[in-house]
């Protein structure tokens, strides 16, 4: 059996879901797409292949394997973008939650199964019917639970809204010990320099008391503020409308001070090294162009308590 624990972002990593990149199905049509960036890439001409892809994920899973990372893989579905595992199942505590997902991305469940089938069906949690969301906007955090989500209007409005009013209200009950922080973030099917899709998208904490943070990613001032409170403001690194376009804050921590970080993030690392943290630097500028980075690529299962 597969046993889970997940309390934080960052504690010491021993267990992982990373994605893969065996069978994406090439470059979808427009019609296809369900981020405003990948829909920029297939009209340049630059969404990526396979070819490209699997170099990237080789590299991520070397540098987990390295810190003696247990490296779990979905079973690969022909034809099927399963680079983004982060958001179609997550763990908060000893619980694995399978939630309600966009309706063109709900095949991706099936490659988890075989991984599932390891894990006490008493620590899966199902959303019901009408919630919904994606790990990409969950954040267990020391006692705390942050969500990023969309109120009816937007949610209803924007494809890339993923988790509902009615998704936080399940993390609520299910998780009573957690205090649970909901931010609305801003959206944009069309334009991905204003488009948040994932809480991760625009925030991340880090290390034992940090946190990268892109104020527009937020639809209330107030959210963002609280944030900056919450951390402290000389802890937090603030990243510009750009560097949150190129997924700068969405950087995978291994350990403390352990950071997986793109290659081409170059201030972006300076400070983080500056700041003490380790930082394994590999190429995912092309999984990047689907709008998802390090964290959006790996489900973690077990961290150390």
């Amino acid at each position: 059996m597969i046993d889970l624990l997940v309390k934080d972002e960052t504690s010491k990593l021993e267990a992982v879901v990373l994605g893969i990149a065996k069978s994406t199905g090439g470059v979808p049509s427009l019609d296809e797409a369900y981020d405003p960036k990948s829909k920029q890439h297939i009209i340049a001409g630059t969404f990526p292949e396979d070819e490209a892809l699997l170099p990237e994920l080789a590299a991520f899973e070397k540098v987990l394997k390295k810190y003696d990372v247990e490296v779990y893989r979905p079973d690969n579905i022909q034809n099927l973008n399963q680079i983004f595992s982060r958001d179609i199942g997550y763990v908060i505590d000893d619980k694995l939650v399978v939630p309600n997902i966009i309706a063109e991305r709900e095949a991706e469940k099936s490659g988890l199964y075989p991984i599932i089938e390891h894990i006490n069906k008493g620590n899966v949690l199902h959303m019901p019917a009408g919630a919904h969301s994606e790990g990409g906007d969950v954040m267990p955090w020391k006692g705390k639970l942050f969500v990023g989500y969309e109120e009816a209007e937007d949610f209803e409005k924007y494809k890339v809204s993923r988790t509902n009013k009615a998704g936080v209200d399940f993390l609520k009950n299910s998780f009573p010990n957690y205090e649970v922080h909901a931010f609305e973030l801003n959206k944009s099917d069309d334009n991905a320099l204003d488009n948040a899709l994932h809480l991760d998208c625009c925030f991340q904490p880090i290390g034992n008391d940090m946190c990268i943070i892109y104020e527009g990613g937020f639809k209330n001032k107030s959210d963002f503020d609280y944030l900056v409170s919450f951390f402290g403001e000389d802890k937090c690194i603030q990243i510009s409308q750009q560097e949150m376009y190129e997924m700068n804050s969405n950087v995978f921590s291994i350990a403390p001070d352990v950071i997986v970080s793109e290659q081409t993030f170059t201030r972006l690392n300076a400070i983080l090294r500056d700041k003490g943290f380790t930082v394994e630097a590999i190429p995912y500028n092309e999984c990047a162009k689907m709008e998802g980075l390090l964290r959006c690529s790996t489900m973690p299962l077990r961290r150390k308590n």
